[in-house]
């Protein structure tokens, strides 16, 4: 047998190819939109990829069935509770791919959707591995409330992942592996491990889960403090169940290179048929120096395409600014969570704006000592964009907290006769949030370089506690 996890940091996402050595076929699991890695693996090992299975509908990317299909004909698996538009073969409980020494059982597993399954792996016979999508984690097991749309209530699918613990999970070896599709910095969970495998046995004695003994107080906890949603979980949801373009499809329209005037017609107010966004991919430090006015910024360096999902709408036209020879990738990372609505490239990046410094801002940013010293001036407030549970562990005495996500929402509530110096936990989020205040109207900012993280590794003053 032949098992090969594929990890994608920045959407904090697993996949799998599951083989048979003998027959040589191969099977992907959950796959990312992007390919080209399952394919390079099955040709350097000289396997023939026959099927592609999806342990449910994911929320947080859009996955490569579909793609897979199209390339090499692969056949598309999902639970037979999924309802699907395109063509597929349905997993019912139990139901079992054989090849070789290969079998693969799926096991019927609703909580985290109602369509979940889990993946029993086993060589000769012998149960090898488990992978298990979205419904067991390691450290914990994935959140319930992502359905309330669909009208499936988060406690119906608590209940639900209960029993498909207890009955399914819990009855196999200790020795079983367990590979998850995600990874800390996943927003399906709340208790992330940053481990991405675990035996069985090993997260039956640690996992908070697998160690509940009651059915009320295990759903107390799995619905309580769940972090917010981002908002584009619905969209890759609904293009995960339907039959779309490939990524390849979108791409071809992507990547087209648009003089400067072009793209200024196209983000003007009033724009028809809609006005168009500029997302300008560099780092924050090239961004601070010297940017577009009115451009997002989301460096390519940081979770990009989760931070455009949770910031940008699905249907927004784009306009990419990119370093030069990032353009490709700016518009791919985006079409994997199903942003295809990219309409081209500023031609020449940044350097199209040489001619044109009416357009060009600015954002200050500032080291941690002369952060310090500015904070403590007359009429300046510290800005927090970081998570509500990065605080408590340690804060800037005094600051405003709002997070990231909920910033252009909530952009009103900052004072606009103050000198506003925000901060993140590393300088990346911290620029993005500086961007989203310039497109507020918010323009007297400064930005701490480093973050809190330069901020405590210079010795200043951290408040302990803070909500």
């Amino acid at each position: 047998m032949i098992l090969q996890q594929f990890y994608l940091p920045c959407l904090s996402h697993a996949s799998y190819v599951v083989a048979d050595e003998t027959t040589r076929a191969a099977f992907v699991v959950d796959p990312q939109r992007d390919v080209e890695r399952y394919l390079e693996f099955a040709r350097e090992r000289g396997l023939s990829i026959e099927g592609v299975i999806l342990t449910h509908f994911h929320a947080d990317f859009v996955s490569g069935h579909l793609e897979l299909a199209a390339r090499v004909g692969a056949r598309i698996y999902i639970g037979a509770r999924a309802r699907p538009d395109f063509a597929h073969e349905p997993l019912a409980d139990r139901a079992r791919i054989e090849r070789g020494a290969l079998s693969i059982t799926a096991l019927e597993t609703p909580g985290h959707t109602p369509e979940g399954i889990c993946l029993l792996v086993a060589d000769a016979g012998a149960p090898r591995a488990l992978l298990t999508g979205d419904t067991l984690f390691i450290g914990d097991v994935g959140r319930p409330d992502l359905m309330a749309s669909r009208g499936v209530s988060a406690d119906q699918l608590a209940r639900a992942l209960w029993k498909s613990l207890r009955t399914q999970i819990a009855p196999l070896p200790d020795d079983v592996v367990v590979y998850p599709a995600h990874g800390a910095g996943s927003a399906c969970g709340k208790n992330m491990s940053k481990e991405l495998s675990a035996t069985l046995g090993a997260q039956r004695a640690v996992n908070w889960a697998l160690r509940a003994t009651d059915e009320e107080s295990f759903v107390r906890e799995l619905t309580q403090d769940q972090p917010s949603a981002p908002a584009y979980f619905g969209y890759d949801a609904a293009l995960n169940r339907a039959q779309r373009p490939t990524l390849e499809q979108s791409l071809e329209k992507s990547l087209a290179p648009l003089p400067l005037a072009r793209v200024l017609e196209l983000t003007a107010p009033g724009a028809a048929p809609e006005r168009a966004l500029v997302l300008d991919t560099r780092e924050p430090d090239e961004y601070a120096a010297g940017h577009l006015v009115g451009s997002l910024n989301i460096g390519l360096s940081g979770k990009y395409a989760s931070w455009a999902g949770a910031l940008v709408a699905p249907q927004q036209p784009l306009v990419l600014l990119c370093a030069p020879g990032r353009e490709r990738e700016s518009a791919l990372r985006l079409g994997r969570i199903g942003y295809d609505r990219v309409i081209g490239v500023l031609d020449g990046g940044f350097g199209a704006l040489t001619a044109r410094p009416d357009l060009v801002r600015r954002t200050e940013r500032r080291d941690a000592a002369a952060f310090e010293l500015e904070r403590r001036l007359p009429g300046s407030a510290v800005l927090d964009v970081r998570e509500r549970g990065e605080r408590p562990a340690g804060s800037i005495a005094n600051s405003l907290h709002i997070p990231l996500g909920e910033l252009a929402r909530r952009a009103h509530e900052l004072p606009r006769d103050r000198r506003l110096l925000v901060h993140c936990a590393g300088g990346y989020r911290s620029m993005i949030a500086a961007s989203v205040m310039e497109a507020a109207g918010l323009t007297n900012v400064a930005d701490l370089s480093g973050g809190f993280g330069a901020w405590k590794a210079a010795g200043l003053p951290v408040e302990v506690g803070a909500a």
